[in-house]
């Protein structure tokens, strides 16, 4: 697949994550709605960065479904397409310590992705 052509979004994720993720484990992204998000849409790619690193993996988006809030993600998402690693009540914890509840208040979306091979 050629990049050139396609919309690139670059964001950032924790080691933890992103180890998830560039393993293929991780088929559901999570983020808030914010504004910059707005236009994400199937058939583009996300590069994802470890902050403050030069490590990245990209992916494509299958799909961007958008809910009022993380459990409700959660429980329509399925927690284990989100982190097999981790059970529903401590997923949320975790996105709580990242996301404020003012934050959480924009909306969330869940984000499939599919991990595109160099």
């Amino acid at each position: 697949m050629s990049h050139a052509a396609t919309r690139v979004h670059e964001l950032n994720l924790y080691r933890r994550y992103f180890d998830l993720v560039s393993a293929g484990r991780k088929r559901i992204e999570v983020r808030v709605r914010y504004p910059h998000l707005e236009d994400l849409a199937a058939g583009h790619v996300i590069r994802f960065r470890i902050k403050g690193t030069d490590e990245t993996c990209d992916v494509l988006v299958k799909r961007v479904t958008a809910y009022d809030d993380f459990e409700a993600l959660l429980d329509g998402e399925g927690p284990s397409n989100i982190n097999p690693t981790s059970s529903r009540d401590q997923q949320l914890a975790n996105i709580r310590s990242i996301y404020p509840p003012e934050k959480e208040a924009l909306g969330a979306l869940a984000i499939e992705i599919e991990l595109l091979n160099e």
